[in-house]
């Protein structure tokens, strides 16, 4: 028979030295500190991206519910309240007050200075129109082809 090895109990270090936690400690600070303004930075773009995905639903939408019910329906953007909604029993969609929208659509479709429709037919087809939204000189453009209908997001910036 053989014989029996003793066996052997290493002692492995049970913790982490005051150094180890320190420098631990000071890592998440600086990241606590530098985290959030990067965060709070990207917000507003992504805020804007949000709203232009917004209108470009909304006018998606109004498409849909014209060729579905065979009747023209309008997206009805108001500048002054930073909204838009779709004709029919959708709600009002509110839109970022920091956001600087402009609209360009047909004449017939202008209510006044503040407040203009994009509207859209039986067909598919629109009156056509643009809006856009930005902050501090670049944004994003949200249309409606006259033809086709087609709502197409693209970006924009100041020439």
């Amino acid at each position: 028979m053989g014989t029996l090895s003793p066996l052997r109990h290493r002692s492995l270090g049970g913790g982490f030295t005051l150094l180890e936690l320190l420098v631990v400690l000071a890592l998440a600070t600086l990241l606590i500190a530098l985290v959030p303004p990067l965060i709070s930075a990207a917000i507003p773009g992504v805020e804007l991206k949000a709203s232009a995905r917004k209108v470009a639903a909304g006018l998606r939408l109004a498409r849909e519910e014209a060729i579905r019910h065979g009747r023209d329906v309008a997206l009805t953007l108001d500048l002054e309240d930073h909204s838009y909604q779709v004709d029919g029993p959708f709600r009002r969609v509110a839109l970022p007050k920091g956001v600087e929208l402009s609209l360009v659509v047909a004449d017939t479709e202008m209510g006044n200075d503040q407040r203009g429709a994009i509207r859209f037919f039986p067909d598919g087809g629109s009156t056509g129109g643009r809006i856009t939204l930005a902050r501090n000189g670049s944004g994003w453009q949200v249309g409606a082809q006259w033809l086709t209908g087609r709502v197409e997001i693209a970006p924009w910036g100041e020439p």
